[in-house]
């Protein structure tokens, strides 16, 4: 594997959508265009899949199901080692793949490359689950031997954001695939370009037809079609909360299907005055700032303690004023334009609600250039719970700052949202951590530092943050059913 290299226009060989093991026009005909955050330029066009090409998609990945199908009867051991194979090809390709997704995203192209190797490490944690996926030997009462199965839930429709492309996919794939159940994939329209090569690299890797499936296409089309569709057997969904409720509607419409929903946050990060008060400011503009404030669990709401209060906004001011905005594609970039139009207006938006709420702004707030959907870092001070900046999931590079003075007042602020996917604490006292950890209603919680994902750790949140669990064992349940079986063993004469 060669040292991963830039490329400002990387060839699109794959615009289709993907069934089968072969790529197909859309059935209506229809193609929609990805556009490149930095300048607002079409990319390409993708072929744009709707209702019809679900239905294709679904015939296919049903067909890969069945009892006696490759995959059904394919030994654990060897499913695990065609992931571990299409691994391999993702490494070999790590630097095409992460300049589709820098391309189509925006992201800087070295945080990219970060998140092709983490999607490398995730699918490989599930490739040794494979042959590891066990029931348990129950003792009931009478003449009975009792045991249980896990067994793949079966065809499961995937929808991922467009904030981490290819991450999201491998949250969603390796562990059905480690299952054995049979996917169809709907990527974001804004960054469809990596889920499709990946769809290259599953048929190169050998995985059998209808096993993997990717229908790019339009959340009230493609999206809608597969959480109605009365043949698909699970949905899982990484999104909005607002459209995490359409998709649990339509399974109750329709077949009842599993469902598991990783959605919204609004997280606080509690930094008390007892900190090593650089770190803690380290870690606050990481929180908000990485990803250009595009992560679900990102620390939006950044609770500091009044007798610090002053002292940590003119770190939080000063390192805003450092970060790096610009063109993805050159190495002392740390962060480049939000994903489209429609989220680069939202985010101003709300900043001039901040504004006008009376909340004052330290620095930041503007556009960054001509082109593109460039945004300042933006800092906020003496921000109260009731503005829309502290309540609101923004979804950009926008700090609220809000003051608080004990323990027991900030657990309470903390829990007063909607969501509850994660939270932080920094503080140098370990039972005043623990006390945090404990009382906050949140699914991640990280103590002297932020948003540490590990292929190990589960990740999913409380309250209208969703339900279920993603990555780590505790994902296997979310594609698998339980069977119980049980023998009548004979009595022995005496």
């Amino acid at each position: 594997m060669s040292d991963p290299t830039p490329d400002r226009n990387p060839p699109i060989k794959y615009k289709q959508i993907f069934i089968n093991n072969e790529w197909h026009n859309s059935v209506s005909g229809k193609v929609f265009p990805v556009i490149n955050p930095c300048n607002g330029e079409k990319i390409c066009d993708i072929q744009e899949g709707d209702k019809a090409d679900v239905d294709k998609a679904v015939v296919a990945a049903r067909a890969a199901f069945k009892a006696n199908a490759p995959w059904r009867t394919m030994d654990a051991s060897k499913r695990g080692k065609l992931i571990n194979k299409f691994c391999d090809l993702l490494e070999r390709d790590l630097s095409y793949v992460a300049n589709l997704e820098t391309l189509d995203n925006g992201k800087p192209f070295l945080d990219a490359v970060d998140d092709v190797r983490a999607t490398v490490d995730f699918f490989r944690y599930f490739a040794g689950w494979c042959d590891k996926i066990t029931g348990k030997t129950i003792p009931v009462d009478g003449d009975y031997m009792t045991f249980t199965r896990h067994e793949p839930v079966g065809v499961c429709a995937q929808i991922i954001p467009w904030n981490y492309p290819v991450a999201m996919l491998s949250w969603k794939w390796a562990p059905a695939l480690a299952c054995g159940c049979t996917v169809i994939l709907k990527p974001a329209e804004q960054t469809p370009l990596s889920a499709l090569y990946c769809g290259a690299l599953i048929k190169e890797a050998g995985f059998p037809p209808g096993v993997v499936n990717i229908v790019p296409g339009y959340g009230p089309t493609a999206g809608a079609a597969l959480s109605e569709h009365m043949d698909v057997d699970k949905i899982a969904f990484t999104g909005s909360t607002e459209v995490g409720k359409l998709i649990m509607q339509a399974a109750g419409r329709s077949n009842l299907k599993r469902v598991s929903l990783e959605l919204g946050g609004k997280s606080p990060l509690v930094i008390f005055a007892d900190c090593d008060l650089d770190m803690a400011a380290m870690w606050a503009h990481g929180a908000i700032m990485n990803n250009h404030g595009q992560n679900c669990c990102a620390g939006s709401r950044t609770f500091v303690q009044d007798s610090i209060y002053d002292q940590f906004v003119e770190k939080a001011r000063t390192m805003s004023e450092m970060r790096q905005v610009g063109d993805p594609y050159d190495a002392m970039t740390q962060q480049g334009p939000q994903i489209d139009e429609a989220q680069f207006e939202k985010i101003l938006g709300l900043i001039e609600s901040g504004k006008k709420e009376g909340a004052k702004l330290e620095f930041g707030g503007a556009r960054v250039g001509e082109k593109g959907y460039f945004i300042q870092p933006t800092v906020f001070s003496n921000v109260t719970d009731n503005m829309r900046i502290a309540r609101e999931e923004i979804f950009g590079p926008v700090q609220s700052i809000i003051k608080f003075k004990d323990m027991d007042e900030v657990v309470e602020r903390a829990n007063n949202t909607s969501y509850g996917l994660a939270a932080g604490v920094i503080t140098s006292d370990i039972d005043k951590a623990m006390t945090f950890a404990q009382r906050v209603q949140a699914g991640s919680v990280w103590i002297n530092c932020y948003d540490i994902v590990t292929p190990q750790t589960p990740f999913g949140g409380f309250k209208q943050s969703g339900h279920g669990r993603e990555v780590g064992e505790y994902a296997l349940k979310e594609y698998t059913e339980i069977k119980t079986i049980t023998i009548k063993v004979p009595k022995k004469n005496s």
